[in-house]
């Protein structure tokens, strides 16, 4: 079992920046590999990017490509997300979740554990 707990949305303006945190419970966060999703006003949860459990490998959807980081320090069972130039679009709630197996990391049925999530607004 894993409980999350994400931190560190606010309002920023458009091309500013924001660190959001993933707190996590549990003995055997180095094990799950790590997700960022987020949900705007009106439209579906989508993703953003996730992290491998050794945090040697990420992937990133195309629209924050080059914009956002994500990082992972297992011993403090915590997983990051840097985000940089940020645009009005980028407003939505941010989550992150945790799957430990699977064949698939980029949809919402591919996690197991979900935090409460964040709000991030960023104004034009």
């Amino acid at each position: 079992q894993v409980q999350l707990v994400e931190s560190g949305g606010g309002l920023v303006q458009a091309g500013g920046s924001l660190r959001l945190s993933c707190a996590a419970s549990g003995r055997t966060f180095s094990r799950y590999t790590m997700g960022w999703f987020r949900q705007a006003p009106g439209k579906e949860r989508e993703f953003v990017g996730r992290i491998t459990w050794s945090g040697t490998s990420t992937y990133y959807a195309d629209s924050v490509k080059g914009r956002f980081t994500i990082s992972r320090d297992n011993a403090k069972n915590t997983v990051y997300l840097q985000m940089n130039s940020l645009k009005p679009e980028d407003t939505a709630v941010y989550y992150c979740a945790a799957v430990q197996y699977s064949s698939s990391w980029y949809s919402e049925k591919d996690y197991d554990y979900w935090g409460q999530g964040t709000q991030v607004t960023v104004s034009s």
